[in-house]
């Protein structure tokens, strides 16, 4: 073994081993591995930095501006409302309709996304057709992973290994070259909770009346809903304390929702905000703790207050559920120290946590990806979390605002991308094309687009690009090759695709499935040039299986979902499973036959 050889394998393994056992962020770790490849002399300076450049990269970025574009329209909540509204309640139609939906969608979005669009009419429909949303989240992760394998943008390992190829200087795949292969993997998927979700999902009864959104949603949760209205007399013990001084979270259990004195009016008011005489409260909870708060401090009961009116109309304001999805900016923070009320002027009211119910005072609670707070506010402000990176919203409410008019020009942007795409143009450059025209025709402004980009997902990306290249150039991959070739050399060529399908979704559940692409496409080619086979379709497969994490929620998707349906590991490890081993049949056996 030369000395590149073993520095390379050494750089693999570190690399391996930090990401497996999360000691640093997954990005920090593929940046340290591409610096190390440049300065241990591995790769030129150029070769070290070429991920930045690469075409997945390129349209990997450009997908997230589209897809951003498309969110912002509320285009996809129209959609996703409409075939929702029309499924009926039967469980097993509407798992069916609602994973085939999803699924088709994750084929040119993101499947991160297209969960994210999916999930707040999702969770509405369960509360609406009384099934448990255990029964209906799960099966909706699973389609949106497995959709991602409809088309060669619906997932990044299949958008890098394109990359690889082209680097390689073989023929990368064309937009829908995976599409038949993954439309057995989406049907599989929704077969398998259709027939078998009643014993492999977990389910809780959904107890509640069908009413209005808002009824069910403060039935369901046991959500105060009255709102009171006092004013602080000059002589109050309140004034001059601020919103936290006072104990109305943690002392009372009460949420202010709005404070009004003179022309000076806000909503949902900061921590630091002081009382002064002739402050009009809105305060939200029940009636004990609300009476004994105004004793206290000597408040005055009003019989309304017309500037703050406008928190108990429906149509203006009200209750909703969001969500915390991996990329927030919350994840790893307090509501305190990212000051939730000062910056999206909403009140939290309750959170959900690992499925425990948290009330009272959390400002310190440290938020989790997939963590869920019932927040109420004007509409207009909730509206503006849905366009915000940070947050999912999952209650539908009426609150529409410019951008709908819009809708079908981003739709009209998506579709030019994928015409380009469909006309043999690169993939990176025709999504690239899309995304420049959606900000041309102001559906997004350029810095929505730059907010829309995971920046965390891009450096991964480019970090770890450069040692696909590393262990092609030095000789790793060749020399890894021939020792696993050792133990399959000899026997039926089916033998060495099952390996490297299972090698494949082995590595997917330790390491990110971009990873798992970039490790073994130089690996898999060597291997399939030794074994006398065609290394492209082999790739291709690797990439394939690289999406099949299923057994643990260590996919983005099933991550994010986790807390909403309030999943176990068990959980995943029951459900999984079976789709693990759907997953490797249905492939292993379509690119035997029809691939190589």
């Amino acid at each position: 073994m030369d000395q590149a050889v073993l520095t390379v394998l050494i750089i693999l393994g570190v690399t391996v081993v930090l990401m497996v056992f999360e000691i640093l962020r997954i990005d920090m770790v593929a940046l340290i591995c591409m610096l190390a490849l440049g300065w241990t002399g591995i790769l030129t300076p150029q070769e070290t930095l070429s991920g930045f450049s690469s075409n997945a990269v390129i349209a990997i970025l450009a997908i997230m501006i589209l897809g951003q574009g498309i969110a912002k329209t509320g285009l996809m909540d129209r959609y996703s409302q409409f075939i929702l509204k029309n499924v009926g309640t039967e469980r097993s139609r509407v798992i069916t309709v609602l994973s085939l939906s999803a699924g088709l969608l994750s084929a040119f979005v993101q499947n991160i996304g297209s969960a994210a669009l999916f999930l707040p009419g999702t969770i509405h429909l369960s509360r609406r057709a009384k099934i448990a949303v255990s029964a209906l989240i799960m099966p909706l992760g699973f389609a949106c992973i497995l959709g991602g394998t409809l088309s060669m943008v619906g997932s990044s390992s299949l958008i890098v290994v394109n990359d690889l190829l082209r680097n390689a200087e073989m023929e990368p795949y064309g937009l829908f070259s995976v599409t038949p292969v993954g439309f057995l993997l989406l049907l599989s998927g929704v077969a398998l909770f259709f027939f078998f979700g009643k014993w492999i999902l977990p389910e809780r009864p959904y107890q509640g009346k069908l009413t209005s959104d808002q009824e069910n949603l403060v039935k369901f949760l046991n959500l105060p809903d009255k709102i009171w209205h006092y004013k602080i007399p000059a002589d109050s013990s309140l004034i001059g304390l601020t919103t936290e001084q006072s104990g109305v979270w943690d002392k009372y259990n009460l949420h202010i929702l709005g404070l009004s004195r003179g022309d000076d009016l806000s909503y949902a008011p900061w921590r630091e905000t002081h009382f002064q005489a002739g402050h009009e409260l809105a305060l939200l909870g029940d009636k004990e703790p609300v009476q004994r708060f105004a004793a206290n401090y000597g408040l005055v009961l009003q019989e309304g207050v017309k500037r703050l009116e406008s928190l108990k109309d429906p149509e203006k304001a009200g209750f909703a559920e969001i969500v915390i999805p991996p990329r927030s900016e919350l994840v790893g923070q307090t509501i305190r120290q990212y000051a939730l009320r000062k910056r999206d002027v909403v009140e939290p009211v309750i959170l959900f946590s690992k499925g425990e119910r948290v009330s009272g005072d959390f400002s310190d609670h440290l938020i989790l990806p997939g963590d869920i707070f019932i927040v109420h506010g004007l509409w207009e402000n909730i509206s503006a979390l849905k366009n915000s990176a940070n947050f999912v919203v999952a209650t539908p409410f009426k609150y529409e605002g410019k951008e709908l008019s819009k809708a079908w020009i981003a739709a009209s942007c998506f579709l030019i991308a994928i015409a380009l795409a469909m006309t043999g143009s690169p993939l990176a450059l025709s999504f690239f094309t899309g995304a420049v025209v959606m900000i041309l025709v102001r559906v997004l402004t350029i810095q929505e687009a730059y907010r829309a980009i995971d920046w965390k997902v891009i450096f991964l990306l480019a970090g770890l690009i450069p040692l696909g290249s590393a262990m092609q150039k030095s000789g790793a991959a060749a020399y890894l090759a021939d020792k696993m070739m050792l133990l399959v050399q000899g026997g039926h060529p089916i033998i060495l695709i099952i390996s490297i399908a299972v090698l494949s979704t082995l590595l997917s559940l330790v390491i990110s499935n971009v990873g798992t692409v970039v490790v073994l496409t130089p690996l898999i080619m060597n291997m399939a040039v030794i074994g006398g086979l065609d290394p492209r379709p082999l790739a291709l497969m690797a990439a394939l299986c690289a999406t099949n994490s299923f057994i643990l929620p260590t996919h983005q998707v099933n991550a994010m979902l986790m807390s909403a349906g309030g999943y176990r590991n068990v959980d995943y490890l029951k459900a999984g499973s079976l789709m693990t081993l759907i997953f490797l049949v249905v492939v292993v056996t379509v690119f035997y036959f029809f691939y190589l």
